[in-house]
């Protein structure tokens, strides 16, 4: 018969063969979970190295559907509504449009108005003008990237510190959360569509509208 002695050292034997597989398994895992690990990341380095041409038609994909068009494109009426009119996209609102005196008491009742087209609106803010960005030096042609991305995630005016805010209906406060690569890819977008000659006129101030 086996003594008492036997049977705990055959259960430590027992316990310690246990005790080697869990560790042998969880090694395995770990390893491969490692190199998964090492794998994904490779995959997300090698997605977000792209080709210029890739970049900036990320960039374009961006900008269409952000609806960066909607206010900063002019347009005309057409069979399906207002459309772009290619030659001035992006170019904001056109300098030699006359600008309009608005009078309705409802904006000092906190409403707002568009123009037709949307490149322009008016509000308790004043009346405020869609910008220029496409990269004639009447745009965005003389700005950094840093400035650009100051502007379109700090709201400030041309990326400038120390310049006014963005006002209505400009939703910079959207794009605060835009990655560094997305910043870059609208960037180059836009650096890379026609330059239009376009000096917006600057805001005008509640009590001047």
């Amino acid at each position: 018969m086996e003594t008492t002695t036997q049977k705990q050292n055959d259960m430590k034997k027992n316990n310690f063969k246990v005790w080697a597989l869990i560790v042998a398994g969880f090694s395995l895992f770990y390893n491969a979970s490692c190199s998964k690990a090492k794998q994904d990341s490779s995959d997300e380095n090698a997605k977000v190295t792209l080709k210029p041409e890739d970049v900036v038609k990320r960039g374009k994909y961006l900008v269409t559907t952000m609806g960066c068009n909607d206010c900063h494109s002019p347009k005309k009426m057409g069979a399906n509504g207002p459309e772009i009119i290619p030659e001035l996209m992006l170019s904001g609102f056109p300098a030699d449009r006359p600008i309009v005196k608005f009078v309705d008491p409802m904006i000092k009742q906190g409403f707002g108005m568009f123009y037709p087209d949307l490149t322009a609106a008016a509000g308790p803010w004043g009346v405020s003008f869609a910008g220029n960005l496409t990269p004639d030096e009447t745009g965005i042609g003389n700005w950094t990237e840093e400035q650009f991305k100051k502007a379109i995630t700090e709201g400030k005016f041309k990326g400038v510190d120390g310049e006014r805010m963005l006002l209505p209906p400009m939703p910079w406060t959207n794009y605060t959360i835009l990655t560094n690569e997305d910043i870059h890819a609208i960037f180059m977008y836009l650096k890379n569509i026609k330059p239009v000659r376009n000096v917006v006129p600057p805001p005008i101030p509640p009590d001047k509208m």
